[in-house]
């Protein structure tokens, strides 16, 4: 099986109450975390409204970052292209592209929050047909082509770029939720996905659904759906015991779900939980819950339970939420990539099957005690010294030929 990249998207989800400069800086330390702990991605998305929701340019955000990070990949997570005149938005791909050393993935989406189109005067029922025609519009100006262009919402004339992206093909990826629209999308543009519906059970439910629309449309437009440009979005707490990471996230669960999802967004269906064991018992325990709060193991078997439901795809987004406190939560990546990523990509495989050949051959290693044994008899100080040498350990000696001093003394003594 390919192996597994590993991402974190930052919505971002903060409660409304601290100092957004000191959050600001929080997340930014994340990047920084992640990127020493070997994450592959990080995405940053684009907000104006709700209060917890407070990153309005991820691509300033993503520059910032760039500067303390040295390879993590750099993702706009996402893009509200009908919110932008799309020669823009490609000009500022290409600068953060530049300013990232070629690590910069241009995500894209319709718009996730009504707030947001409600203030810049946007219809909602035009939003997908706009991204759909920003993302053509900018592919072409990616490369290198001179654009003219009139829209209902936008005009190019003579439009070029005057720097194209330092990476000679710039990744593309849409967002999808449980409608067909974004797997459609990125079917007919031959481009990446990020599957975001995937944080509730109908969604990871209909995946494998999902990816055959991105297939159709492909077929249907001459383009290739390739599932290792496929990222899936879950949630997760992960700590060393299944009690510690409920205890760490139960009160901040409670919040994000009854003051953000219910009481600010006021999703539909969605219902206030009653107290924090609720909040744990509904996201993550249920049935039907989506999320994994527990222990490294806990998420190994959910992931792979997602790639059997799926048929798999290349890239596992973390979401990143403030459930547990700001040490904790960087704990908890800490755990995924240290425990997580090998088990799930194989990284341990040839050290585990070296450990069991060292402890299951003792016969192999026979003949090497019988030399060390050898040179000690055959020495009349060193075998003097044998019958005083207090136990076989010699300390923590870290070799397999140590013979066993203690049954060599009761052997008979030859001459």
């Amino acid at each position: 099986m390919p192996r597994l990249k590993f991402g974190a998207f930052l919505a971002p989800h903060h409660p409304v109450g601290e100092n957004p400069m000191l959050q600001f800086r929080r997340d930014l330390n994340l990047v920084e975390h992640l990127d020493r702990l070997g994450y592959d991605e990080f995405w940053c998305g684009e907000h104006h409204s709700s209060g917890w929701e407070m990153i309005s340019s991820p691509e300033m955000f993503l520059a910032a970052a760039a500067e303390r990070s040295q390879r993590i990949r750099l993702a706009t997570g996402v893009i509200s292209l009908p919110y932008h005149h799309p020669f823009n938005v490609a000009q500022r791909m290409v600068q953060l592209d530049w300013m990232s050393g070629g690590r910069a993935i241009f995500g894209s989406g319709p718009g996730a929050l009504a707030s947001d189109a409600h203030t810049l005067g946007i219809d909602p029922m035009v939003q997908r047909d706009r991204q759909d025609e920003a993302i053509a519009v900018i592919k072409r100006l990616f490369k290198g082509e001179r654009v003219t262009a009139k829209s209902d919402w936008f005009t190019m004339q003579d439009a070029a770029l005057q720097l194209l992206p330092l990476q000679e093909d710039m990744p593309f990826a849409v967002a999808s939720q449980i409608s067909p629209s974004g797997m459609t999308l990125a079917g007919k543009h031959g481009i990446g996905v990020i599957s975001i519906g995937s944080l509730s059970s109908e969604g990871l439910n209909a995946l494998r659904t999902q990816w055959n629309f991105a297939e159709t449309a492909a077929a249907k437009h001459g383009e290739t759906a390739d599932r290792k440009n496929w990222r899936v979005l879950l949630s997760w707490h992960i700590a060393e015991s299944r009690d510690k990471a409920i205890a760490e996230a139960r009160n901040g669960l409670l919040r994000h779900h009854n003051d953000y999802i219910v009481g600010t967004l006021q999703r539909p269906g969605a219902k206030p939980f009653r107290d924090p064991d609720d909040a744990i018992e509904r996201t993550a325990f249920s049935g039907d819950a989506a999320a994994t709060i527990g222990t490294p193991d806990d998420l190994v078997e959910r992931i792979k339970s997602v790639l059997e439901i799926s048929g798999g795809f290349g890239t596992l987004i973390g979401f990143v939420h403030d459930w547990a406190n700001p040490e904790n939560t960087a704990r908890s990546w800490d755990m995924v990539a240290r425990y997580v990523v090998p088990e799930i990509n194989g990284y341990l495989a040839g050290l585990r099957q070296s450990q069991d050949f060292v402890a299951t051959n003792r016969g192999v290693f026979e003949r090497a005690k019988e030399a060390i044994m050898a040179k000690i008899t055959e020495n009349e100080a060193a075998a003097a010294a044998l019958a005083v040498t207090r136990g076989s350990r010699l300390g923590d000696v870290s070799a397999s030929n140590v013979p066993d001093l203690d049954k060599v003394r009761e052997r008979p003594a030859t001459r």
